[in-house]
């Protein structure tokens, strides 16, 4: 039986939530969970991982169990997930690494390439968003309309992306079988965000994801000369992130590998076996 240690650390005063398992001396494949989760939608993929690979699962700050600063203490942007990100690596001694990046995991997993390129072995992404094709224009128009101009009016229609109904939404949207998915989900990622204050940090989140765009002609630059191996491995059915992204990436990156399943946007949730396997195959190939 593989054993998950729960592991906190210190990082420029904040303290970070980390899940750790595998052996020391294997290749380490660090996980990067999205909005509105946490490490937590890993605690089913990380035994699967283990048994070959040293995995590290880190809870952003401000969701799951890492400290959430109010706002008025900590400016929160993806530039400042991805230092602490990058330095909570670094103090626990993971140098190089392959990574999984699921959305908000993504642009902080592009940061961490562009800015440490040398250290990225492979990436796994899964519904993680690298490109314009990737936007499905009903979900982001709103998002759109708050980067450009948070105002009042504007607050309103993504503060809706708070709610117990929408997050049951993301998990649920794209599944055949929503018996599948464990309303623990849902509920476990509502009432970490619903903690008090923790509404301006996902705001805050939400105007700053404007800045992920600009950084994507660097993305492809990097997976053009980098060479890194890629997988891209997609619910096809996610109303957030569309087929389109995943496809995309066969633009910019030699050999990298598309699957697309009958899922949603938390794959994991309803596809684990399946993801599971075309993953630990990737990174077995990839990593020896």
């Amino acid at each position: 039986m593989t054993m998950i240690q729960h592991r906190y650390a210190t990082v420029r005063g904040q303290r970070l939530f980390y899940r750790e398992a595998g052996p020391a001396g294997a290749p380490t494949v660090v996980l990067l969970h999205g909005f509105p989760t946490s490490s937590f939608m890993f605690r089913n993929l990380v035994p699967l991982l283990a048994d070959r690979f040293h995995v590290v699962a880190p809870d952003h700050l401000g969701f799951g169990l890492s400290d959430a600063p109010p706002v008025d203490e900590f400016e929160y942007s993806f530039d400042a997930l991805a230092e602490l990100t990058g330095e909570l690596l670094d103090q626990i001694g993971v140098d190089r690494f392959a990574m999984y990046v699921q959305d908000y995991g993504a642009p902080v997993g592009w940061r961490l390439a562009l800015t440490r390129p040398e250290r990225i072995t492979a990436i796994v992404t899964q519904n993680g968003n690298g490109y314009e094709a990737g936007f499905v224009e009903d979900f982001w128009k709103p998002v759109r309309a708050y980067w450009t101009d948070p105002n009042p009016t504007t607050e309103v229609a993504v503060r809706g992306a708070l709610t117990l109904d929408a997050i049951r939404w993301q998990y649920l949207t794209g599944v055949a079988d929503e018996t599948l998915v464990s309303p623990d989900t849902w509920y476990h990622d509502f009432g970490l965000v619903s903690r008090p204050g923790n509404d301006l940090v996902q705001l805050r989140l939400f105007a700053d994801y404007g800045s992920n765009l600009p950084l994507y002609p660097r993305l492809h630059a990097y997976l053009r000369e980098s060479g890194v191996p890629l997988l891209a491995v997609w619910g096809r059915n996610d109303e957030i992130f569309q087929a389109a992204g995943a496809l995309a990436f066969a633009d910019d990156s030699p050999g990298a590998e598309i699957c697309l399943l009958d899922g949603g946007h938390f794959l994991l949730e309803s596809h684990l076996d399946a993801a599971a396997n075309i993953i630990g195959n990737f990174l077995g190939r990839t990593l020896r």
